[in-house]
C-alpha cells in the first residue's frame, strides 16, 4: 500500500512559498504567523503527487474502514508520518471504524505507536467498547507502561460504568496500576468503597504526595485522621508534607504551625529555585 509522506510534501511547499514571499515580510516571526493560512491553501490545492486530488480531500474517496485502518498500520510499519487527513477519515466513518481500531489496540504483536494511535482515535470518538480491554491491562499484575496509561486516560472519560470493573481489577493489579485505578476512582466521591483503597495506598506506596492529592480530590472528611497522622510523621519529606497539608485543609482540618524542613533536599532545592 502506497504511504505518501504528506508532511514532506508540505515542507517542500513551505520551502517554495518562503523563497517566493520572503521579501514581503519584515521578520521571520511575521512570516511564521501566516503558516496556518499557507497550510489551508495547501490542503485545497490539487497536487500531481495525488493524481490531481487535494491533500484535504484525498482520503474522502475511500469508504472502507478496514482498508483505511490497514493503511494506518502500514504507515506506522514503514515509519512514514501518518497524515492527519487519514486519521480524520477513519474517525468520520465512526461506527464502521470501531471494530478495526479495537483490533489494532488489542494486537500485542503490533507496534506500540499504532496501538496508541488507535486508542487515541477511539477516545476522540468517545467509544466505550474498549472498556473491558483497558481494565484487563490494569488488572494483569504487570507494571504500568505508556500503553496502559493511555488506556487509563480513556477510562476517565467513560463515566460511572468503570467503577465496578476497576474495583475488581484493583485486586490483581500491580502497585503502579493500583495508583492509576485510584486516580480514576477518586472522581466518584459517592462511591464509598474508594476511600479504603486510598487509605491503604498511603501505607503501600512511596508516592505519598500523589495519594494525598487523590484523597483531597475525593474529599471525604473521614480521611482526615489518617492525613493528620501523615502530616505529623517524623520522617516526612517536604514535598509530601506540602501535599498532605493541602489534603488536610481540603478536608476541613487545621494544619497548625508549619514544620521546619531545613536540610531536607527537596526543601533546599525549592528554596534555591525560589
Amino acid at each position: 500500500m502506497n504511504c505518501v509522506d504528506f508532511d514532506k510534501h508540505f515542507e517542500d511547499y513551505v520551502r517554495v512559498w518562503t523563497k517566493e514571499n520572503m521579501a514581503r515580510y519584515k521578520n521571520v516571526d511575521a512570516m511564521e504567523a501566516d503558516i496556518p493560512e499557507v497550510y489551508l491553501r495547501w490542503l485545497n490545492e490539487p497536487c500531481d503527487w495525488l493524481s490531481g486530488r487535494t491533500p484535504g480531500n484525498y482520503f474522502a474517496q475511500f469508504d472502507d474502514a478496514k482498508f483505511l485502518c490497514k493503511w494506518l498500520s502500514d504507515y506506522v510499519k514503514k515509519k512514514v508520518p501518518v497524515p492527519d487527513q487519514l486519521l480524520e477519515r477513519i474517525t468520520e466513518l465512526g461506527e464502521e471504524s470501531v471494530p478495526h481500531l479495537l483490533a489494532i489496540a488489542g494486537r500485542t504483536e503490533a507496534a506500540d505507536e499504532v496501538r496508541m494511535t488507535a486508542i487515541g482515535l477511539l477516545r476522540e470518538m468517545e467509544r466505550v467498547e474498549p472498556l473491558e480491554m483497558y481494565v484487563s491491562w490494569l488488572a494483569d499484575g504487570g507494571e504500568m507502561d505508556e500503553l496502559k496509561e493511555n488506556g487509563a486516560e480513556s477510562l476517565k472519560n467513560m463515566g460511572g460504568r468503570v467503577i465496578e470493573p476497576l474495583l475488581r481489577a484493583y485486586e490483581t493489579a500491580s502497585l503502579g496500576a493500583r495508583e492509576c485505578i485510584a486516580d480514576i476512582l477518586c472522581d466518584y466521591p459517592e462511591e464509598k468503597r474508594v476511600l479504603p483503597l486510598l487509605l491503604s495506598l498511603m501505607d503501600e506506596t512511596k508516592n505519598t504526595a500523589l495519594i494525598a492529592s487523590l484523597i483531597a480530590k475525593y474529599g471525604d472528611p473521614a480521611a482526615l485522621p489518617r492525613m493528620m497522622e501523615a502530616l505529623n510523621a517524623p520522617g516526612i519529606n517536604y514535598l509530601d508534607y506540602v501535599e498532605v497539608a493541602n489534603a488536610v485543609r481540603a478536608l476541613g482540618g487545621e494544619v497548625g504551625e508549619e514544620r521546619s524542613f531545613e536540610g531536607d533536599p527537596y526543601y533546599e532545592s525549592m528554596k534555591r529555585l525560589g
